[in-house]
């Protein structure tokens, strides 16, 4: 794991714990054990958010060098990247893996890693300093799932194939279950993303929620106001609600962002793929070996396919295929996580949304509900299920359009179904609270 994706995991934790998640519920999310939550929760308020940085263990001195020949061609490659970028359309990435897969195509010798790519680099002052834009210090509404089905989250973690062109793998996984499912792409634009949603309902189920970020391939692009792309429209239809994590917070997509680290250990360490078979005959033996393993502590000794297991899930058709034709909008609901703005107002689909009664810099649950008698969308304080949550502003949605009714197949199950899901979902919840009594004792 890299210093960045730690130092991301324990400001996810910090938090959590600033929402009001336990310790114990906190060590379970992230597998980690109470102590590590303890400690770095020590260092935040000893320290601030810097206090979240590993503290150096470099030696006084440094026997394997890297060769000042290396550094030079590793500046070179993130110079040439830099043009690239400037002047190209498609995957285009600048970073620490992009110019390792650039010296790769080079023919380099002795390629450094992409943690001595990044110190080579921050020498050089090549490094592009964090634009901060205020998100990672919000404190957002979150859904707290406890049964499988409940949520979903979808995101893309990009790399380089051996000739350096960039690829991109989208993953999927049930918050609860930590059953995963995974797709490599050679690009990331909605037909894209409609294609691996389709995969995720087929092969994990159908959720109430479905949680991606705001990727112009998810979103339907930044440009128009008012706009519901493809990907949208597709999560209406299947029945999912789609919730858009914040922007600039990836901690809001905490199980995916998780499940990346064990996905970039197995699949792609130490190995150099040549084209999208090969990557997917490298995922394929680790997906499966994931679904089976029992290292979760979360899970209580269970695999990620026995929890899955415990309720039936609403999968989407093994025969479904993506509509060439544009879908019309359906009955449901859309969510997004947002900060207010210091003027007090967020920005929602392209277009801005006064909320006169909120905090700036209030994290905010916004709803867009679809019916055959319009749209309207709802900014609340609290994510659904809360205990207490409160509508701060309403406002009237502008539709070019005409909702249709919600399908038959997507109405609510029959009454024995739902009460079987919430007997499951109770035995669930007991078994979080055993465990957490269990870490008092």
């Amino acid at each position: 794991m890299t210093e960045t994706e730690l130092y991301e995991q324990r400001k996810t934790a910090i938090h959590l714990l600033r929402s009001g998640v336990s310790k114990s519920e906190v060590a379970q999310e992230l597998d980690r054990s109470v102590s590590w939550v303890y400690k770095w929760q020590q260092r935040y308020e000893q320290e601030g958010w810097v206090g979240l940085h590993s503290r150096s263990r470099a030696p006084h001195h440094s026997p394997n060098r890297i060769p000042a020949s290396v550094r030079q061609r590793v500046r070179e490659a993130r110079s040439e990247l830099e043009a690239e970028a400037a002047t190209r359309q498609g995957l285009q990435y600048i970073g620490a893996p992009a110019v390792q897969a650039k010296l790769k195509k080079k023919k380099v010798r002795r390629i450094p890693s992409t943690a001595s790519i990044e110190r080579i680099l921050r020498a050089a002052d090549m490094t592009r300093p964090h634009q901060s834009t205020g998100e990672e210090n919000v404190i957002y509404p979150r859904l707290h799932p406890t049964q499988t089905q409940q949520l979903c989250q979808v995101d893309i973690v990009p790399h380089f194939l051996r000739g350096g062109q960039a690829i991109a793998c989208f993953n999927g996984i049930d918050v609860v279950s930590r059953y995963p499912t995974g797709q490599a792409y050679e690009r990331r634009r909605s037909q894209e993303a409609a294609q691996f949603l389709i995969q995720v309902w087929q092969d994990i189920g159908i959720p109430q929620y479905t949680q991606v970020d705001n990727e112009g391939c998810f979103s339907g692009g930044f440009t128009h106001p008012g706009v519901l792309g493809k990907v949208v429209r597709l999560a209406l239809h299947v029945g999912t609600e789609l919730v858009f994590s914040p922007i600039g917070h990836p901690q809001s997509n905490g199980s995916v962002e998780r499940f990346h680290q064990d996905y970039d250990q197995h699949v792609w360490k130490d190995t150099d793929l040549d084209n999208r078979s090969e990557v997917q005959a490298q995922a394929e033996p680790f997906f499966s070996h994931y679904r089976h393993s029992h290292h979760h502590s979360a899970l209580r000794g269970a695999s990620p396919a026995e929890v899955h297991q415990r309720i039936t899930p609403r999968q989407l058709s093994p025969d479904f295929q993506l509509p060439t034709h544009k879908l019309p909008l359906t009955e449901g609901r859309i969510h997004f996580m947002r900060r207010v703005k210091p003027d007090h107002t967020v920005s929602v689909l392209n277009l801005t949304w006064s909320v006169p009664d909120a905090k700036p810099d209030q994290g905010v649950w916004v709803t867009l509900e679809l019916n055959t008698s319009g749209a309207t969308l709802r900014i609340y304080d609290a994510a659904p299920g809360a205990l207490q949550r409160t509508c701060l502003v309403e406002h009237p949605f502008p539709l070019k359009e005409t909702v249709q009714p919600i399908r038959a197949e997507l109405l609510p199950q029959p009454a024995n179904n739902l009460l079987a899901d919430l007997i499951t979902g109770a035995v669930f919840r007991l078994d979080r609270v055993a465990s957490f009594l269990s870490t008092m004792f």
